[in-house]
């Protein structure tokens, strides 16, 4: 009897997915709840497991197809107790992926262009992160190349760029001198005029399609202001010890500008709705998207409830959702709704930016690079360490009234970081 492997439920708007890679080849032995196949979302990465134990007999879509939900991805033959022997696999041709083992003389000595595939002797594929496998499909790197990490945790994206970084990975030994100038020229010039063409992600589409349907449907605006972080980094510079012995995690900036956010919302809430049809729905609760820019793409995981946190367990969260973005570990529950988003180019160096909405959101803030620059302060020119903030809103129910005090609320906030515990 063979039982259908089909395209799970995947979420709340998520009806199409991309197959990633399969873990098991066609004639393979599969135990019930072992994972079979991942597949890539525009949010997050899925495994989709045997729901029953057999042989995967068929494989009908390959690495890199897009696929629906409910569609069939392979058959497994609950009947059979054992992989079928070499030569005898189902007539319909197998992905690349599951081409069968090459003869021993002709697995020695590959041939130079060739990409490598695993065969169906091949080892089990060991424990790696998606973005781990992904940095290693684009450097065409098998994953039992790497080391795995001592520890017995996956393997990650740094393993896989540390096996990079090696003189061995790239199998080339130091050229010798050329043997006329004129061909090295050449051969130089043809490098650095070389193109490569890499099929975007799910994640990269969605962004694309995200950000330019933002950009077409609402009336985006930016204004700007100045904050003196004078306050909130003397602040930090007294309690941090304090603050990391008590709570395990060290203060840093994101918990102020989650409370300044959540109190200018409350002070203006119209930051904090969203347009359907011809209404505006009005928030009253306060879940902030804190934009994460992961090497697999921009994510925006949620703080759910964030008026209820204290600094201590924001940035417990902020710290915790940042690492399981660059992980690949995010779930859908993590990146679901938000009412409003935070983003942080200053980590990045950023003096200056004008961020993009999340619809259907209809505000968000951007941080910036903190940087000493000559101010007035009772009438005398001191330096202080100043951001520039940036919010773009959408000005079809924000005026821009609003949007300039909700800014200034912001900045009263961070400069007087008392006023926070104060009004709760």
């Amino acid at each position: 009897m063979a039982a259908n492997i089909v395209v799970p439920q995947l979420g709340e708007s998520i009806v199409e997915a991309r197959v990633a890679r399969w873990l098991k080849h066609a004639g393979d032995a599969v135990k019930a709840g072992e994972p079979l196949v991942e597949l890539e979302t525009d949010k997050i990465d899925v495994e989709v497991s045997a729901e029953r134990a057999g042989v995967l007999t068929e494989i009908r879509r390959n690495a890199g197809d897009d696929v629906q939900v409910g569609e069939v991805l392979g058959l497994v033959d609950e009947s059979a107790a054992a992989p079928s022997p070499p030569g005898s696999a189902p007539e319909a041709s197998p992905p690349e992926s599951a081409e069968p083992a090459q003869p021993a003389s002709e697995a020695a000595s590959p041939q130079p262009d060739a990409p490598v595939r695993p065969s169906r002797a091949s080892a089990p594929a060991p424990r790696s992160t998606p973005t781990a496998r992904n940095v290693a499909r684009a450097h065409d790197v098998p994953l039992g190349s790497v080391e795995a990490p001592a520890d017995g945790s996956r393997i990650s994206r740094r393993d896989v760029e540390r096996f990079l970084a090696a003189p061995a990975a790239t199998g080339a030994a130091t050229p010798g001198p050329p043997a006329a100038g004129e061909e090295r020229e050449a051969d130089v010039a043809a490098s650095a005029r070389r193109e490569e063409r890499v099929r975007m992600s799910k994640r990269r589409q969605t962004i694309a399609r995200n950000l330019v349907e933002a950009q077409r449907t609402a009336a985006m605006l930016s204004t700007f202001n100045e904050i003196d972080m004078s306050a909130v980094m003397a602040l930090r510079r007294r309690r941090k010890d304090a603050f990391e012995k008590r709570h395990g995690v060290s203060l840093g900036l994101s918990s102020f500008f989650v409370k300044a956010a959540v109190g200018a919302l409350k002070a203006f809430p119209n930051l904090n709705a969203e347009i359907r049809d011809d209404e505006i729905v009005l928030k009253r609760y306060y879940d902030i998207g804190i934009a994460v820019g992961a090497s697999q793409g921009l994510v925006v995981p949620v703080l759910r409830d964030a008026d209820g946190l204290s600094f201590a367990e924001i940035e417990r969260r902020v710290r915790d959702i940042a690492s399981r973005a660059e992980s690949g570990d995010l779930t859908l529950e993590d990146l679901r709704g938000g009412t409003f988003t935070i983003t942080n180019g200053g980590v990045f160096g950023s003096l200056l930016s004008t961020p993009i909405l999340n619809p259907p959101q209809v505000g968000i803030l951007g941080l910036h690079k903190i940087s000493d620059r000559p101010v007035a302060a009772d009438g005398q020119v001191v330096i202080r360490p100043v951001m520039y903030v940036a919010l773009t809103y959408d000005h079809r129910i924000v005026d821009g009234r609003e949007a300039v005090q909700f800014l200034v609320r912001v900045r009263e906030l961070i400069e007087d970081p008392g006023q926070m515990l104060l009004d709760g």
